[in-house]
């Protein structure tokens, strides 16, 4: 199957939407069994990583070309644009923990694992740490499903924690498990998240990954779903509209911290994209909470 026919699903079997900044999402596997009937085909997510925490029973799970076969506990994080799936027997249920990138990137620098490669574990059940992950992913579906005052506090906080679990349980999967152009584009994402602020031309992220503009472009496209320029942009877009969404700073402080020299530049570059200045759109989401 080549990458091009891969689905692209909001969560699976839903189509892709875009996200409100720092989206998150919390589901079991069963509640959704009605749609995959224990089969979930490879599929992707172009705009958030997923962790999937699996409570009981078995089956095989699949990450780009490895897949294992596990019994309940095991638990897998997979970045965005990872190709992913899974075959389970009846009964068998996880809790899904699905969150948009941008959140991911705010929550990156509280957590022990990396997120920009995908990782899989499974082990013992009465082990200490599967015990402190299984309270963890637990306090996050209650935080979820009751939403309680402050949650949006709470939650990418217990998700950090979660993350840094995962990492302590020493992860299966390596690099090599994502083929090259995938390794590219993941690469580039990490750099993007890295120095989008600094204005990097292409040719720094060209050099920096030790390949060739044609590649890079490539695989960004193939991967990530568009071009290297396009990738950058985003990444900035992302940034305004959470500094916007979660702090008091102005809209010229905004501009210059992700990168724009000129904030008159940003603002029409913002409304070009978005449909409307930063400060209208900061209002009206700001009335929606």
């Amino acid at each position: 199957m080549s990458q091009n026919s891969i689905p692209d699903f909001f969560v699976y079997g839903e189509p892709v939407r875009p996200l409100d900044v720092g989206f998150l999402h919390v589901e079991t596997v069963l509640a959704r069994s009605n749609i995959h009937l224990g089969q979930v085909a490879a599929h992707k997510h172009p705009q958030m990583g997923q962790i999937t925490f699996w409570t009981g029973g078995s089956g095989t799970y699949r990450i780009e070309d490895r897949s294992w076969d596990f019994s309940a506990p095991a638990v897998s994080f997979v970045p965005s644009n990872v190709v992913h799936g899974f075959s389970i027997g009846p009964g068998t249920d996880a809790i899904v923990v699905s969150v948009a990138d941008d959140a991911l990137a705010a929550i990156a620098g509280h957590s022990l694992l990396p997120l920009d490669r995908p990782v899989f574990a499974d082990g013992l059940p009465g082990h200490a740490a599967w015990k402190r992950l299984a309270a963890v992913l637990e306090m996050i579906a209650a935080e979820y499903a009751e939403a309680p005052a402050g949650n949006d506090k709470v939650l990418p906080a217990l998700i950090a924690v979660a993350l840094s679990h995962i990492a302590r349980l020493g992860p299966e999967v390596k690099d090599s498990m994502v083929s090259s152009e995938a390794s590219l584009a993941l690469g580039l994402r990490r750099l993007v998240d890295m120095h989008f602020r600094d204005s990097w031309p292409v040719d720094r992220y060209v050099e920096t990954l030790a390949t060739t503009p044609h590649l890079l472009d490539k695989a960004a496209r193939a991967v990530l779903g568009s071009g290297v320029k396009r990738v950058v942009s985003e990444r900035r877009l992302l940034e305004a509209k959470r500094l916007l969404l979660f702090t008091v700073r102005t809209v010229e402080d905004i501009a210059y911290e992700i990168g724009f020299d000129d904030p008159a530049y940003f603002s029409r570059v913002f409304r070009a994209r978005v449909g409307e200045a930063p400060a209208a759109w900061r209002r009206k989401q700001l009335q929606g909470h």
